[in-house]
């Protein structure tokens, strides 16, 4: 699905498992920038029900200079020596 400028579509994050994560994600085109968009669905001390929202640049795997392959990130303790 194409994305007209300045549009985006917001989806239920049916995998939340903290508070942490958000309720809704999605994609939006800003400006003719690509950016993921988060939702938490937030009260007021007034019983006023809102969204709070993030913005962000889209995740993209960590490639290898000339490959297709994402980096393997290995800790310290991973090593035999």
């Amino acid at each position: 699905m194409e994305q007209k400028n300045n549009t985006g579509a917001i989806f239920k994050n049916n995998y939340k498992k903290t508070d942490s994560q958000p309720d809704y994600k999605g994609k939006a085109v800003i400006d003719g920038v690509e950016k993921e968009v988060a939702l938490w669905l937030n009260e007021s001390k007034n019983g006023v029900k809102y969204f709070s929202a993030a913005f962000s640049k889209p995740y993209q795997a960590e490639v290898e200079a000339g490959g297709d392959e994402p980096i393997k990130k290995t800790s310290s303790d991973d090593l035999p020596f």
